[in-house]
C-alpha cells in the first residue's frame, strides 16, 4: 500500500516508515504548496495538510499535526509547539522557552493528530498521546524539539536518550501511526 504524506521533513518521513512499515510512504511533491497550519486543534491542523495534499495530488494523503503540553502553563504550548519562543523559533530557542518556564517534575504530554483524507473528502483522525514529566536537566542527543527535557511516565530516561525502537514503542506519534495502521490493515 502507498500513501502520500503531506510533508517534505525527511525526520518525519523516516519515523513514520518505521512506524507503519507495511505503508510505502511518499514525501510530497515539489509542486504542492503546503498550507499555512492555521488551526486552533491538532486535528485541524492535520487535516488542513492532508486535504490540500489529497486535493492536489488526487492520492489519499496522510498529515500530522503534535505538539508538547505542560500542565505548569495550563497545558500549553499545545498547537503552538513549533512557534513557541515565536514565529521562526528554532528547536533551541523553543526548548530554552520552556525549560526556563516549566519546573522540573512539571506533567507534560505530548499529543499527535494523523489526519487520512482521499479526493473524494473522506477523512478520519487518529490520535496518540504519550505523557511524562520535566526533567531536572536537559539529558540525551537523540529525537528532536523536546525529547531532551520529557521523561516518559514509568521511566528514568528522557526521550533523547531512547532508541529509536523505545521511543516508537511509547510516542504519540507511535499511538496514532499504530492506531492509522490498523486501520488500514497493514
Amino acid at each position: 500500500m502507498r500513501l502520500l504524506l503531506a510533508t517534505r521533513n525527511a525526520h518525519k518521513l523516516r519515523e513514520l516508515e518505521r512506524l507503519i512499515p507495511r505503508v510505502e510512504l511518499d514525501p510530497l511533491p515539489e509542486a504542492v504548496e503546503v498550507p499555512p497550519e492555521t488551526g486552533d486543534t491538532y486535528a485541524a491542523n492535520a487535516l488542513i495538510k492532508a486535504r490540500a495534499a489529497a486535493r492536489a495530488t488526487g492520492r489519499a494523503a496522510v498529515a500530522d499535526d503534535s505538539g508538547i503540553e505542560a500542565e505548569a502553563l495550563g497545558w500549553a504550548p499545545g498547537v503552538r509547539t513549533a512557534r513557541y519562543a515565536g514565529p521562526g523559533a528554532t528547536d533551541a530557542e523553543n526548548l530554552a522557552r520552556f525549560g526556563a518556564e516549566v519546573p522540573a517534575g512539571s506533567r507534560l504530554r505530548y499529543v499527535c493528530v494523523i489526519a487520512h483524507a482521499t479526493p473524494t473528502g473522506e477523512e478520519t483522525l487518529f490520535r496518540g498521546t504519550c505523557a511524562g514529566t520535566m526533567a531536572a536537566a536537559r539529558a540525551g542527543e537523540g529525537g528532536f524539539g523536546y525529547d531532551p527535557v520529557f521523561v516518559p511516565d514509568g521511566g528514568t530516561r528522557t526521550m533523547a536518550e531512547l532508541s529509536d525502537g523505545e521511543k516508537d514503542a511509547i510516542s504519540h506519534r507511535g499511538h496514532a501511526a499504530r492506531a492509522l495502521g490498523e486501520w488500514l490493515g497493514v
